[in-house]
């Protein structure tokens, strides 16, 4: 019999909750008999507390900063790994043998142009039209090419899908901007890898090819994998709630790129930028800012440094911040915002106020530099990480739906939070 606590009410009753024990010693509350059995709820705000579900997908120890998908540590993923293995080990829960990853590679490849008639569709969407808002109205318009009938019934058809789901992500982000720019859109090469394909779409001119260096498309590719999942974060629990009303692959990952879109989700590393930019403008030294970043009545922030979960290093910046370090070298590019960058780094690791705090740059903080190096404009930052996260929430919705997918898990029931009701009580309509 599992262990229990106990729940003590204002009358004297007492109430036994089950304790939940994950895998890696984590200890938890089930609640999800407390209002059948007792007529309270639990109360968590922005669901701080609250686990929504049971996942095998990732796990992370924030006061150690460690981050595992599917058990292996991200240093090891980084070191060894690619973006689309990486993908593989996430969606299907283990490493692919080689058969299995040319197998995968070759579905990429062959469902990495977009069909004719869906092409353009890029066109009805105004020239100043968000890559964004482009990219959610796109993911869902694709599912009526690639899953007409909308259910998944098999492992074979849901390999294909999310083949093509992650392949044809990166051509209607790279159509996104050269719509948003009124260029004209790149087909896909058969022979470049996902990271140089991308790039090659997003950034070749018809007179001139794109031809992206070994450390950018390093840089990239780690950028993508580091992202690839990050257990219930917001995106993630949207791209789950919507799946369990069983909404199709598509609906799900659309929604989670508009929970993307978000400032405080997605666009923390165009922040950093922002701040960088707006630093350079302003012309205040860096121990300046930082002086006014630590008075509380300035409203100054430090973007790009500390998070939510992690309370040390973010693991995966330590990962970025080598990749950085090697594509500045390779490009030797002259940007001052660049310099700041790395001037901000120095000094806010010096400064006690920071490093007592465990205010240490995270992975938005490097992952602006790079994306900033590679030339990539503020408003696709989002977007890249939309592309990158894309696995983690196919391997999220496959836990929640189960079936044929084989995710070991099982399907979820439908999500339908409850609330503490704060408005009027009942009052009577007005007479005339």
């Amino acid at each position: 019999m599992s262990e229990t606590a106990k729940l003590t009410f204002p009358d004297g009753k007492v109430y036994d909750l089950p304790i939940v024990v994950g895998t890696e010693g984590e200890l938890g509350l089930d609640v999800s008999h407390l209002r059948q059995n007792t007529g309270y709820i639990t109360v968590d705000d922005a669901y701080t507390n609250t686990g929504s579900c049971q996942s095998a997908v990732t796990y992370i120890d924030g006061e150690r900063g460690v981050l595992r998908y599917r058990g292996y540590p991200i240093e090891e993923v980084a070191q060894k790994s690619t973006f689309v293995e990486t993908a593989q080990l996430l969606i299907w829960g283990e490493l692919p043998d080689a058969a299995q990853r040319d197998r995968f590679s070759q579905l990429l490849t062959d469902n990495s142009s977009l069909p004719e008639a869906f092409r353009s569709h890029f066109a009805a969407f105004p020239s100043h039209s968000h890559p964004m808002s482009i990219l959610s109205a796109m993911i869902n318009a694709l599912q009526t090419y690639d899953l007409p009938g909308l259910v998944i019934d098999s492992a074979d058809e849901f390999e294909l899908v999310t083949a093509s789901l992650i392949s044809k992500v990166r051509t209607i982000a790279a159509g996104a901007y050269k719509s948003s720019r009124s260029e004209p859109l790149n087909y896909p090469r058969y022979d470049l890898c996902y990271t140089e394909n991308f790039l090659h779409m997003m950034k070749s001119k018809p007179y001139k090819e794109y031809v992206p260096t070994p450390a950018a498309t390093r840089a990239l590719d780690l950028f993508l994998m580091l992202h690839a999942d990050h257990e219930q974060n917001c995106s993630t629990s949207t791209v789950r709630m919507v799946a369990s009303g069983e909404a199709n692959l598509y609906a799900s990952t659309a929604a989670g790129v508009c929970a993307l879109w978000g400032r405080l989700h997605g666009g923390a590393n165009q922040a950093v930028v922002e701040m960088l930019t707006e630093l350079r403008a302003t012309g205040l030294s860096v121990t300046d800012y930082l002086a006014k970043v630590k008075d509380r009545r300035s409203g100054v922030k430090l973007m790009g440094f500390g998070h939510r979960v992690y309370r040390n290093f973010d693991p995966r910046a330590l990962i970025l911040k080598q990749a950085t370090d090697d594509l500045l070298v390779e490009l030797n590019i002259t940007d001052p915002r660049l310099d700041l960058a790395l001037e901000l780094e120095a000094a806010a690791l010096k400064d006690d106020y920071f490093v007592s705090r465990h205010l240490y740059p995270n992975v938005d903080f490097y992952s602006g530099i790079i994306l900033t190096a590679l030339g990539i404009p503020l408003d696709m930052f989002t977007v890249l990480f939309a592309i990158g996260r894309m696995p983690g929430w196919i391997a999220n919705w496959a836990e929640i739906h189960n079936g044929p997918l084989g995710s070991g898990v099982g399907r979820s029931r439908i999500y339908r939070p409850r609330q503490i009701y704060i408005g009027q009580t009942q009052r009577d309509w007005p007479e005339d």
